[in-house]
């Protein structure tokens, strides 16, 4: 017997929140990993979620494939407009930090092009280059597929895929494991308290580069900081550590540091290492960031998606 008439649109609703919340892990972790900002991607999957509601979903074969594309194409377009606002950004500018504490992999088939350090590199590809690459590493998808998504053809995708790859591999490091990382972050924040600056040096390679973004905050430095020697004084800095508290957080699915006073979060760090060292600190200092990340906590314990009247 058929639906009375009036039934039928909550229904189709019901449906369609249905099918978006099965698949909007997924759609977050591609638009994260295009743009670097959990608020930005947040803002893609809203307006998927917009464009869902308002699709002749009748004559969709594949929803997953859908959504997927529509949220990388609005994700390009975001990332496009972003590298011009990012040129005006005072000083390093650095992926949010996301915690992945849920969700280890943030709607990914692997943890692919996640890490906070490798999404910096990610940032210095074209956008399209950036997507495709996502999809493939992250998400495993097909070139074919991926062809699709991009408007390109499948010869195209894979030539776009392979110069990402090796405009990543350029950085010849080997990473440590997650447990070494884990205890060589505790370790650096650890003597960094206390100001000991020769535990400081053995912690750090030779040619170790601090970041901070902070976007012209006063004390945040506007240039990276080169050098063991330079490094391990500046993290160092008293007055930055003085009745500071910090916790170990799980962040883009590794161990990250967030640093506090009063119960208020102000600063977050991680880092990447080798077995030379720490060669790299990444400073996130932005208010905005430091709330982002704070968001995303909450993310996963959710399980209710969108209302049905999309806000």
């Amino acid at each position: 017997m058929p639906l009375e008439p009036s039934r039928r649109p909550d229904n189709d609703l019901d449906a369609a929140v249905s099918v978006f919340v099965q698949h909007r892990r997924r759609l977050f972790g591609i638009a994260y990993r295009v743009l670097g900002s959990v608020v930005e991607a947040e803002d893609v999957v809203q307006e998927v979620w917009l464009r869902w509601q308002l699709t002749d979903r009748s004559v969709v074969d594949n929803p997953a494939a859908f959504l997927s594309s529509i949220t990388t194409r609005l994700a390009i377009n975001v990332a496009q407009s972003a590298r011009v606002r990012r040129e005006t950004y005072v000083g390093p500018w650095l992926p949010e930090p996301v915690d992945t504490s849920s969700d280890p992999e943030v709607g990914a088939q692997r943890a692919e092009a996640l890490e906070l350090a490798l999404l910096l590199v990610l940032e210095k590809l074209p956008p399209t280059e950036r997507a495709a690459y996502v999809l493939r590493e992250a998400f495993d998808y097909s070139y074919a597929e991926i062809a699709g998504i991009l408007d390109l053809t499948p010869v195209n995708v894979r030539k776009i895929v392979s110069r990402a790859r090796k405009h990543l591999s350029d950085e010849p490091r080997e990473s440590v494991d997650a447990a070494e990382h884990r205890r060589l972050l505790t370790a650096f924040v650890s003597a960094a308290r206390t100001g000991d600056v020769a535990a400081l040096e053995a912690l750090l390679a030779p040619d170790a580069v601090s970041l901070s973004d902070g976007n012209g905050m006063r004390g945040c430095a506007r240039v990276p900081v080169l050098g063991r020697e330079r490094v391990a004084r500046l993290s160092s800095y008293r007055p930055f550590w003085r009745g500071a508290d910090f916790m170990l957080v799980d962040a883009n699915g590794s161990a990250g540091v967030m640093v506090g006073k009063g119960g208020r979060p102000f600063a977050f760090l991680t880092a990447a290492a080798s077995k030379d060292g720490i060669h790299q600190l990444l400073w996130v200092m932005s208010p905005s960031k430091i709330a982002a990340f704070l968001d995303s906590r909450a993310r996963f314990e959710t399980t209710s998606g969108p209302a049905p009247d999309g806000e």
